[in-house]
This record gives C-alpha cells, structure tokens and sequence, in this order.
C-alpha cells in the first residue's frame, strides 16, 4: 500500500534520524557536565524538545496514542503505547500502588490506581525525520474491503507498487548483518530457503503472551503471498520447520500454540511471515488480512499457481493510493 515503507515495519523502533537526535542528547548532557562515559545514559530524553502538532490516533482498547510533530527540527511521530502487566510484577504492584477509591456498590469497588514509577511504563517509538506518508499511515481513517483478482493484481496493484518508492535497504540490512544482528533469534543462511527470525518490535520480549516475531527470508526476489508459486513450498514448509522448532527450543512454545501467518496485502514487499503466540490478539490476524502458512502451504500443494490466479480480499484506507488505483481502473 502506499504507506508502507521502513520507518515503521508496522509500528517500527527508532529509526532514521533518531541516531543523530541520541547524538545530540549525548552532546548536551556531556556539555553540561552531566555525562562523562562516553556513552548516553539511560535517563536521555530523546523526547524532551518534541513539539505537538496533531494527535493522529488514539485506542482505549489497544491502550496507545499516535501523535505527530517536530524534533530537533525535523518532523516526527511518536507512538506511546501501555507495556503488558508481567506476572512477575504483579505482587508489586498489589503492594506498591496507591489506590483512590472511585466507587463502591455491594461487593463491587473501582479504584483509580497509581502504580510505583518503576511499573508505570510506557513504550515509545520514535519515527524521525517523518514523511507525509508515515504520518497517513498512522492517521485515522476509513476503511474499506476491496477483492483482487489475478488481473487485477497484473494490471492495476503490481505497476502502482512499482511506480512508488518503498525502500527495502532496511530489510537488506537486517539480511546482511549491516543492523539488529543482535536481535536475531535463529538463521537458515540458505539463500534459496533460507531466513532470518527475530522478535518484531511490537513484542517487548519481557513475556510469552504477545510473543511476536518476523521470519524474513533471504531471497529478495519474492514481493508478496501474490508471487509464490509450487516452486516455493521448500522455503515455505522450512520457515513453517526450523521457525517453530526455534521458537520450541528458544521460548518453549510448541507449535500448536502458535499462529504463523502472512499478510495480505503486507506492510513491506519483501516476503516474510509473522510467528505470533495463539493466545495473542495481533493486530493484522484477523480474516481480511491475515493467511495461515499451514493453508498457503496446502493451497500451493493443490494447486501451484494458486495465488497467480486467486481472488483475494484485503483492507484498504480511504486515502489509499491504490484504493485510487482501483476506483479508477472501474473496479469499485
């Protein structure tokens, strides 16, 4: 889709300009005398100097807020978003929260609680410097379901993705050990089926429950569910192997607790499947978006030009430039 760049692989860790914001940080606070181990301390705050523009987004239920603005000069968004209640916090946070009481009726009571500060905290990513098309992508919008066909995708989907300029050098990196080599979980360096597994930066890695991770594969030569063909059922069913016997060996989640999915359409094209705990409500898992590997797999088995051919539905935004793409082409 049109907003699908790096700068957020669905919604990404600090990037881009980021790195020279740290720098800056770390300049101050040495200039200050506040610093002098060479390295930025952990209580840096990269946010201090952000200046508000817009709130784009906001969930109560997903318990997170999206707001646009400017840092250091240069446009950003900023996702805050409530980290998980860990089991093993719980205790302290029975002990340590300070309870105001709300309301009472019979047995029920709410309070309005205010955890210890070392509980009470937040994840923030940072997307700076920010283009036009980030700040879309995280904007409240209409949504609408569109079906492609296979000529569809041919005539209308393929030369509008290659008419934009989505970059992939970040997919590449991670690929070539050029970043997040530490992050990695497990790698099959075959380049024909082979893949790289890390968590995606939607999972904090302090529980199992969301567990989330991203098996990117080697070959560059594959966009999306649209290009795979019978040929590709050893890369697929050796994700679908060695990416769940990792996650056996890595979190001691066997398989069939497990969801392990692609999306359609994706949010980067540059294949890769998502490993999510079952138990985890991610978001891109439902219906319209989502298709199991075990059933892509058995579809490819039957027939290997399954999705050549195969209408397949997908969500779009209102603004989407594709959304334009079908309407024009008479499609909607």
């Amino acid at each position: 889709m049109a907003d699908m760049e790096k700068c957020g692989r669905g919604e990404a860790g600090e990037d881009c300009g980021t790195e020279e914001i740290v720098r800056e940080s770390k300049k101050q606070k040495k200039d200050n005398g506040e610093e002098g181990n060479g390295h930025v301390s952990s209580d840096v705050s990269v946010l201090a100097g952000f200046e508000t523009k817009s709130v784009l987004r906001d969930s109560a239920r997903e318990k997170n807020i999206f707001i646009h603005g400017m840092l250091a000069g240069q446009e950003a968004v900023v996702i805050l978003e409530k980290t998980p209640i860990r089991e093993d916090t719980v205790s302290a946070l029975l002990e340590g929260s300070r309870l105001t009481l709300e309301m009472r009726n019979d047995i029920y009571s709410t309070y309005r609680a205010q955890p210890p500060v070392q509980l009470n905290e937040l994840k923030a990513t940072l997307v700076c410097p920010a283009t036009e098309k980030h700040v879309k992508k995280y904007q409240r919008r209409g949504t609408f379901l569109l079906w492609e066909t296979g000529e569809d995708y041919r005539t209308v989907t393929l030369p509008f993705l290659l008419s934009q300029s989505f970059s992939l050098q970040w997919v590449y990196n991670i690929l070539d050990k050029k970043a997040e080599a530490d992050r990695i979980v497990f790698e099959d360096p075959d380049p024909q089926v082979g893949f790289v597994l890390l968590p995606d930066f939607k999972w904090d890695q302090k529980q199992l429950d969301d567990l989330y991770l991203i098996a990117i594969v080697h070959k560059r030569d594959i966009k999306s569910l649209r290009d795979l063909r019978g040929e590709h059922l050893r890369l697929l069913e050796n994700i679908r192997s060695k990416g769940e016997d990792a996650v056996r060996q890595r979190y001691d989640i066997a398989p069939n607790r497990l969801r392990v999915f692609l999306h359609y359409q994706p949010s980067y094209y540059h294949l890769h499947v998502h490993l999510t705990a079952l138990s985890y409500e991610a978001p891109g898992s439902t219906v319209e978006r989502a298709h199991l590997l075990s059933d892509v797999i058995q579809n490819l088995q039957a027939d290997p030009d399954y999705y050549r051919d195969r209408t397949l539905a997908f969500p779009a935004h209102a603004d989407d430039g594709l959304l334009e793409k079908f309407k024009e082409a008479g499609r909607l």
